[in-house]
């Protein structure tokens, strides 16, 4: 009898573990770094590069993601580019402030593929991958023509949250309204809808050679 006792004493604590392990809450997976933010582009591909062009990468839902152009910075000797001339499709004509520079974007996990970059000089459009690093601060965009394996890597730097305030308004309220209503909360802001800023060294316009896709490799 004391062995069967003790036999039922056993398996009603290992049913009474079982129970309270089924019932415990999982532990939580370390969110993935996202590429929604803001990126910016040097002309070295190093932080302590010259800045060429910030990238603001939106996440459009259904798995889709796009980057817009949110400001550019005027390189030295480089005639003026203010809008996509030689662009072919939708974005023909269109300012390089807010273009639409990356588009059908698909996330899986750290990497982003499937979507495609426009070079704004010539409005040639590459295929591309992203790849954001595993701390999330670094974002490698390949371009290429055929196969990734064919592609050029260049590295863009995440730039923090108060980076927005160096943004034109109107770039802010068209593609980040929720940011947008916080600054305009502020004391001191200005009331109403954000008017264009006058083009200033800092919202400069996009210049020839300067924002592109990487070449694909030769």
């Amino acid at each position: 009898m004391n062995t069967h006792r003790s036999i039922r004493l056993f398996a009603m604590a290992a049913a009474a573990v079982v129970s309270f392990l089924m019932s415990a809450p999982a532990p939580v997976a370390a969110a993935e770094p996202t590429a929604v933010g803001l990126w910016q582009r040097t002309d070295n591909g190093k932080p302590t590069g010259k800045p060429v062009v910030w990238v603001l990468m939106l996440d459009r839902g259904n798995n889709m993601y796009e980057g817009v152009v949110a400001k550019s910075f005027a390189q030295p000797g480089q005639p003026n580019l203010t809008v996509c001339e030689e662009c072919e499709d939708d974005r023909k004509g269109q300012p390089i402030l807010g273009i639409s520079l990356i588009r059908d974007m698909k996330r899986k996990g750290r990497v982003y593929e499937g979507g495609n970059i426009l070079d704004p000089r010539n409005g040639d459009v590459w295929k591309a991958m992203l790849t954001v690093s595993p701390d999330g601060q670094d974002l490698t965009l390949r371009g290429y023509l055929l196969t990734p394996a064919l592609g050029q890597d260049e590295t863009w730097q995440r730039l923090p949250d108060t980076a927005i305030a160096q943004i034109d308004p109107v770039i802010v309220a068209k593609f980040m309204p929720e940011q947008a209503a916080a600054l305009a909360a502020k004391p001191g802001a200005t009331a109403g809808k954000p008017k264009a800023a006058t083009p200033t060294p800092a919202t400069a316009p996009m210049q020839k050679g300067g924002m592109m896709a990487p070449a694909p490799a030769k």
